[in-house]
């Protein structure tokens, strides 16, 4: 690994934790769910002989304390919590940057994407929860009503439980962390990540700078469809990466090699 900074930036309503490694060409890690910059470690530091490599806990999420209310709306604050730290580390309308964001995190880099596209150079999306993309969107809205009511009748186990049938049927994927967080995820990020429909038409405009991803080995899972649906109506080619929905933490090795390739092409 190169030298790691790290640090805290104070935004309306939070501290958001981060930390910096490598040199060269920016590239921001953002992470899905319940996941702090722990999830990224082994890929930043693969990515990190190539890249200025930035990962960061999302505000309420392990070492970012929220100082008010969970954010509302959910997307537009996480989006603009990216552009502070961004501005923060290389300035207002720094160098191009490139965006790498898993699960809610995709969500994330998506409308960054469409917030400042001279900007974002390219923005890749694995797997982001956009249900409202699907035919029965219907069905999944209340699917993930039912995971939280169950969250708060039976706990959060039970809840977890049940969020595994969205991953193949298995349980949702242990991933490294600093903190459970499960039920902050629970209580202010499954309902508004899963809720968010990316709006197509405006990212028709900027689709050549959009890699739209998924994991080989969760392309079968509900998890996976939505960008399945979204790559076709961009006319995109969606790109699959070694293991599933969270290859990046399983694969770091691979994953980042293929991951350099393809920012290395934009």
């Amino acid at each position: 690994m190169d030298t790691l900074e790290s640090g805290t930036l104070t935004v309306p309503g939070a501290r958001l934790y981060f930390e910096v490694r490598g040199t060269g060409p920016l590239l921001l890690l953002v992470p899905g769910g319940a996941s702090d910059a722990e999830v990224f470690r082994d890929l930043a530091d693969e990515l990190a002989t190539r890249h200025r490599v930035i990962t960061y806990d999302p505000r309420g999420i392990s070492r970012s304390v929220l100082d008010g209310s969970p954010p509302a709306p959910w997307l537009g604050t996480q989006t603009d919590d990216a552009v502070r730290l961004l501005d923060h580390l290389d300035g207002p309308g720094g160098e191009p940057v490139q965006v790498f964001g898993s699960c809610a995190g995709g969500q994330i880099a998506l409308e960054l994407a469409l917030r400042d596209p001279r900007r974002i150079r390219r923005a890749v999306a694995h797997e982001p929860p956009a249900m409202g993309l699907l035919p029965d969107a219907a069905r999944y809205a209340a699917f993930f009503d039912e995971v939280y009511a169950a969250y708060r009748r039976e706990g959060i186990p039970a809840a977890m439980d049940m969020l595994g049938a969205v991953f193949g049927g298995r349980p949702a994927p242990s991933l490294p962390e600093v903190t459970d967080n499960s039920r902050y995820f629970l209580s202010h990020v499954m309902l508004p990540s899963s809720r968010c429909v990316p709006d197509v038409t405006a990212l028709a405009a900027v689709a050549d700078r959009i890699v739209l991803a998924g994991g080989r080995e969760s392309r079968t899972h509900d998890i996976h469809r939505p960008v399945a649906v979204l790559a076709q109506r961009l006319g995109r080619e969606p790109v699959e990466f070694p293991g599933g929905h969270v290859g990046y933490a399983k694969h770091p090795a691979a994953f980042a090699a293929q991951l350099a390739d393809i920012l290395a092409a934009g």
